[in-house]
């Protein structure tokens, strides 16, 4: 199911999202009607609209497109994407385009508070997203390299910079834990997920530092966090094994779980 600015979605305008490729969105985990960090995702898309676009973007508005799409009481979880773009976008003239819409589909959701997902194995891969700071529609590079780790044997890909530091995930952000039990975040461009940042604001103890290979060698455990599963264990990074069953990962699950549901 699709809908457009409310209504069911035209196939041309998705086939103009699909040939253009330009635009921005969010994704968020709903829950019984209810979403963590609903406002953080609206100030994502009001943000991105204006870097994107140069447009304004009514956050109540896309309240409004969610909930006629993911409404109706529907139980349980499932994931609400909204993607922003414009239908008129014309390639060989991007500057005009200022008419983005609001696009709303739904799918399945993964794993669950109770039954968290398979700790992951991943490699890393030299990659520098355009734009980190945009949540973007444009995927390529990364599941480029997310296909290239899984076609040699690994879970997902862990990116890193031009100087070999640990930056993100190919769709999540990395997270650490030190011999000592403190939370480590990567100090690189990267995007601030939503899940990453109601952590960091429920727990002021977490750092930010570099993250070369001496130090992640040093990390006794090793995580992901995304809006789709909340926190997910790394199992490894290349040859770097880490302790799945962490106190500090099941401390972080905790509170992310303990972060209200906000109703859209």
């Amino acid at each position: 199911m699709a809908s457009l600015n409310g209504s069911p979605a035209s196939p041309a305008a998705v086939q103009a999202l699909a040939l253009t490729n330009y635009g921005h969105f969010t994704t968020m985990r709903v829950e019984d009607g209810g979403v963590r960090g609903l406002a953080l995702h609206l100030d994502r898309l009001v943000s991105d609209c204006r870097a994107v676009f140069g447009a304004e973007l009514d956050p109540e508005w896309v309240r409004e497109c969610v909930r006629r799409e993911a409404g109706g009481g529907r139980a349980g979880a499932f994931m609400v994407r909204v993607t922003v773009f414009d239908p008129e976008l014309d390639l060989t003239a991007p500057d005009r385009a200022g008419r983005p819409g609001v696009l709303v589909t739904t799918r399945p959701a993964a794993g669950s508070a109770d039954r968290p997902l398979p700790a992951l194995r991943v490699q890393r891969l030299a990659f520098c997203r355009d734009a980190p700071s945009v949540k973007h529609v444009a995927l390529f590079g990364q599941l480029r390299l997310r296909r290239e780790a899984r076609l040699a044997g690994f879970d997902d890909v862990l990116f890193t910079g031009p100087d070999g530091l640990v930056s993100e995930g190919c769709t999540w952000n990395a997270g650490f834990v030190d011999e000592a039990g403190a939370v480590v975040w990567p100090e690189a461009e990267v995007l601030p997920g939503t899940t990453m940042r109601l952590l960091r604001a429920a727990d002021g103890g977490h750092v930010t530092a570099a993250m070369p290979d001496v130090r992640l060698r040093s990390m006794r455990a090793a995580f992901a966090t995304s809006t789709g599963f909340g926190v997910r264990a790394l199992a490894s990074v290349d040859d770097i094994a880490f302790r799945t069953d962490d106190p500090a990962i099941g401390a972080l699950r905790e509170s992310y779980a303990a972060v209200p549901l906000d109703r859209l």
